[in-house]
Formats: C-alpha cells, structure tokens, sequence
C-alpha cells in the first residue's frame, strides 16, 4: 500500500489534482476536508453536499479556502460553471455531485442509513467511484451495493483510518506472506450496551461530535457494524451471537492463548473484539501459518512457536488518513475494502431497553436499540432484524431489554429505498 506515495508525486507532476466530491461535512467529513486540503494537495475538493450549506462553507475556510472563492448552486450548471472557473461549489441538493462531469471520485460519510443509500446508488449509477465511511449502510447492504458497482464498472469501497479498512491492509500483508488469517478483532476501550446521548453528551460536547455518534461507538453498535464489514471481506463469520469479547487489560500479542485453535478453525475463521487491551484503539489479525519453514521464521522474529500468530496495528488514526483512500481509488484502482460476495455476517438489533407495543424505534446510537454481530444465514433463517432498517419500524408486541428483534414483531416503514434494496440483496443471497 505504501506505493501510494510514488502515484500521488506522478500526479503532482501533471499539475492536475484529483477533483473530489463530498457528502456530508460532520465530524468525519469536516475533519478530512481540513487535513488533506492542507496537506495533501492532490486531493481538491471541489463540491460538498450538506443540509446545512454554512457548515461546508466554514469548512472550507477553515482548510485554508478564500471565500470569495466559494459559491452556493442549485443547477447542475452552476456546479459546471463553479467546477471549470476554479471555485469550489457548496450545495444542498445531493444529485448535483452524483451528476457532476467535473468530478472525478465522490466521498460519502454520512453515516446515515438511508441518505447513503440514496447518494451511494446515484453515483454508481452515473459511473463515479465512492469512497465510503458509512459502515452502517455497508454492514446492511453492502454486498448489494458493491454488486452494483461492479456492474457499473466503478468502485466502492471503504476507507483507510477506519478500522475496518486498517484491519483490510494487515490482512493483505499477512496473506501475502503466505500466513491465513484466522481472527480480525477490534481493540476497544468501552463497551457498555446501555449508554444512550444522555450519558454520552458531555462526552460528544468536548470532542465536537454528535451525542448519537459517540453512543453508536459506546454501546457497540458502530464496532459490530465494522466487524461485519470484515467479515464480508474477509470471508468470516461470528463464533456467537455478539461476538466473544472480553475485557483483557494486557498485550494484545497474549490473546493468542485465549482462542481454541481447532474450533475457529472448524468456523473458517471469526472476528471478535477485547475491551482494554494495549496498545489500543488498534485492530489484530491472529493468523496461523502454512508449514514448518513458515513457523521457524515466525519464531525467530519473536512471534513464538504458535500454532496462532499475533500482528496489530496499533492506531487508526480516522482523517488523517482519510484521503489516502481517495488517492488508492482514483490512482491505483485499488479498492481498501469490500464485500467479497454474499455476505458472511449481519448486524441485528437489539432491545436496549424495555420496549412497548407501538413504540417507533429510534435510530442507530439513540434510546431504544443496539445492534448486534450474527451470522448473515443464522439472521435469515430467525428473520432477525437488521439494525439498519430498525428505524421507524413500530413494535407490534412488547420487546424486553436485551432482546433480539425479529421482522414478525415489527411494522416495517414504507417507501424507504434501504428497505427495498435489503429485500434485492435478500433475493440475490438466498441462504439455503
């Protein structure tokens, strides 16, 4: 992966730097619109699609940007127009960069199921490649979508600094070495299933996020979310319903002792997590290897006699590394990562709290819900109910805490793309 350097001087040389599109400057957004305008030029960002247009307008600025140089559209000649003289447009209307010609890659980091259903299929649909941070619409529909992709001819793909897509590159190096992964695991420092943007308010406040965001990332729901985005990269699956975890204040490296050999090997592998281990907030990729040679080898580099093998990243470090995917994509045509076909593993939602006949449910990181990690043909088979389409379903019956919901106890909403494009991918997937 570290070849992208050597593309981004090649296109540096040509005077020409990539134009990139973006939906949605939240924190996620904000952030990597900031750093890679100041510090790596050949990424320009040239339009943001946003409800609240001053919210890219600052920005912009705020990445160095001269307002004057800045103008707000609503055609899609007026984006044209912004593109060709130089300006960077702002927008509220979201089919102005998918239809864009000026823009060569789009960026989506919403994080929001259903808009991101939305902007995600109109640029596969008018050939541009996205670049997406919404593992929530990745971990519902993102066999489908990346199905679509393919036929279209373009991209999709997540993102280097997230941890799934770190997690992807170490995969990389160690198949490439010839070791198997057989355990992709997410270094937490909390997990607690009942925090809600109450709790995490103060929280949210000091590092200017949303409450819901960081409840999403406290209760579990965002890391089950990105685990089964590796696992269907990957091609892994979940040894329980929640994964394993466990809290686990020493090295990372010890947690080669704590699985059973034969029985992950028996599943293909799995992913899993641990709460407290060090150095964090990393990911590990447990591997075994092919042959004796292989073993000698890892033993003389201080990797131990095994039979399971310990690598770690040790960071993701979220948009300061954001843009290096852009540039991946746009010079390399290298996807960082994606489902490899059907999918493997599916995130179901929970009772977060009791639940009463005719409550509407809430959305992902809010009151009522939390998701889950489960096997994509154990969820089918139960008619478990992804947490991606959790919201605004109304209960028919009443649901305890800690429950897992099922599609029979729920009036789904109508009309909503996310909800017809799971049932596609139902029917492209069938499980048996």
């Amino acid at each position: 992966m570290i070849i992208v350097d050597t593309a981004i001087a090649k296109r540096m040389a040509t005077g020409k730097p990539i134009l990139v599109g973006v939906y949605g400057i939240g924190f996620m957004g904000r952030g990597m619109v900031v750093h890679s305008e100041r510090h790596l030029p050949v990424l320009r960002f040239v339009a943001i699609c946003n409800r609240n247009v001053q919210r890219a307008i600052d920005a912009l600025v705020a990445a160095g940007v001269d307002r004057d140089d800045i103008v707000e559209v609503d055609t899609d000649a007026a984006m044209a127009d912004a593109i060709a003289s130089g300006k960077r447009a702002v927008t509220a209307n979201p089919d102005l960069i998918a239809r864009s010609e000026g823009i060569e890659i789009v960026v989506e980091t919403t994080g929001a199921v259903e808009y991101g259903a939305h902007v995600t299929l109109a640029c596969i649909n008018h050939g541009k490649d996205v670049v997406s941070f919404n593992v929530e619409l990745d971990a519902t529909v993102g066999p489908l979508l990346k199905k679509k992709a393919d036929d279209a001819g373009v991209i999709l793909t997540g993102v280097d600094g997230d941890q799934p897509g770190v997690t992807m590159n170490l995969v990389r190096y160690a198949r490439t070495m010839g070791l198997r992964p057989l355990i992709c695991g997410n270094i937490k420092g909390l997990q607690d299933r009942k925090r809600n943007p109450t709790t995490q308010a103060e929280f949210a406040r000091k590092w200017n996020q949303t409450p819901a965001m960081v409840t999403s990332f406290a209760d579990g729901t965002k890391m089950m979310a990105e685990q089964a985005i590796v696992a269907n990269a990957v091609g892994l699956r979940v040894p329980q319903r929640g994964l394993i975890g466990r809290d686990h204040q020493g090295h990372v490296d010890e947690l080669v002792d704590f699985y059973d050999y034969e029985q992950v090997k028996s599943l293909g592998g799995i992913v899993d997590y641990v709460v407290g281990a060090k150095p964090s907030p990393g990911v590990y990729v447990i591997c075994d290897a092919p042959d004796d040679h292989a073993r000698f080898f890892l033993d003389l580099g201080k990797l131990g006699k095994g039979p399971l093998y310990s690598l770690y990243t040790p960071w993701h470090l979220i948009t300061l590394e954001f843009g290096i995917s852009v540039c991946r994509v746009a010079l390399l045509r290298d996807v960082v990562i994606a489902p490899k076909g059907a999918p493997m593993v599916d995130v179901v939602t929970n009772a977060k709290i009791d639940l009463k006949a005719g409550d509407t449910l809430d959305g992902i990181g809010w009151y009522m819900t939390y998701g889950v990690a489960e096997n994509y043909d154990t969820g089918r088979r139960e008619r478990l109910l992804p947490i991606g389409l959790a919201e605004g379903c109304r209960l028919k019956r009443d649901i305890p805490a800690d429950q897992t919901i099922t599609y029979d106890d729920v009036e789904l909403p109508t009309g909503t793309l996310v909800h017809r494009l799971r049932a596609e991918q139902d029917a492209l997937f069938p499980v048996t």
